[in-house]
């Protein structure tokens, strides 16, 4: 995002972050997000599993990283170029006891996601459950703020290097596999300050209903994580001090969520034991908001 789900609502808004430079690195965050899955106990659902993450250096993807390597998977991490906190992750998931290879590199670039799942493939023998998890953002006021270079960055970011990961993934993805993409809130309902970003996270959504149909025959269920605000390093680093501040508010719970609240999800869909029978859905975690249809 175990310390799952409490049920605990107070409030937990950062109160004193301001932005930090971009892609963000949370030792650079005033308020610590709780990432690191450290009271989750896990009981061997992914056991000898073979997991590559991306954008798992820090928030969401840390946390499922975390719990993927609790119950018993090898994982691999891409991301940008934040490496100090590829190595934390890196350290968590090694102090569970299991492999983490890091893979630095822009997943904008075509060449870089078939790289990513080249390394993993040779390094752990196989992918046994792929997390399209990375994701770019940059609020603007309106439409016509929103540069051409800009709009084509977030598309390549957040649709097309799920489209060129899982492309290249499923030449060493066996029988049983399990594709989670995360998509967001903002692809259920839209945003008017992140209309590419929830442009591209609809379109996360649409893929994955299609890839479930389309690989049903190889086995290989494909589903969505769709949280709603989530305090991650992403959130300083692309937002001004004042929509910091109040991040997470309008939900109803009354604040964003913790990365170790949502990676519960991720290993839901990850383990056949426990949703053997799901492909094609998208679970929402947001905080009390009920969507309609």
């Amino acid at each position: 995002m175990s310390d799952e789900n409490t049920g605990d609502t107070r409030k937990e808004t950062p109160d004193n972050d301001t932005v930090i430079p971009y892609p963000g690195h949370t030792s650079d965050m005033a308020q610590q997000p709780r990432d690191e899955m450290r009271d989750y106990v896990g009981r061997g659902l992914l056991e000898g599993k073979r997991a590559l993450i991306t954008g798992g250096d820090s928030g969401i993807g840390r946390a499922v990283a975390v719990a993927f390597a609790k119950e018993g998977a090898d994982v691999a991490i891409a991301y940008l170029e934040e490496h100090d906190d590829a190595t934390h992750t890196a350290s968590l998931v090694e102090d569970a006891g299991r492999r983490c290879l890091r893979l630095p590199g822009d997943l904008s670039e075509v060449d870089q996601c078939r790289a990513i799942v080249t390394k993993t493939a040779g390094a752990l023998g196989g992918i046994d459950i792929l997390v399209n998890n990375v994701a770019y953002q940059e609020p603007t006021a309106d439409l016509t703020a929103i540069s051409d270079e800009q709009w084509r960055h977030t598309f390549a970011v957040n649709i097309d290097s799920f489209f060129h990961v899982t492309k290249a993934a499923l030449a060493h993805m066996p029988e049983g596999g399990a594709i989670i993409n995360t998509a967001s809130i903002n692809g259920l309902r839209g945003n008017k300050t992140l209309i590419d970003y929830s442009a591209t996270k609809g379109a996360v959504i649409a893929l994955t209903y299609s890839l479930a149909q389309s690989l049903t025959d190889r086995g290989i269920r494909v589903n969505c994580v769709a949280p709603g605000p989530v305090w991650t390093p992403l959130i300083p680093a692309t937002m001004d001090a004042e929509r910091v501040e109040s991040f997470g508010e309008q939900a109803p719970f009354g604040r964003a969520a913790q990365p170790d609240e949502i990676a519960p999800s991720y290993v839901f869909f990850a383990s056949g034991q426990l949703s053997s029978y799901y492909s094609g859905e998208v679970l929402a975690p947001i905080g009390g908001e009920t969507l309609p249809g």
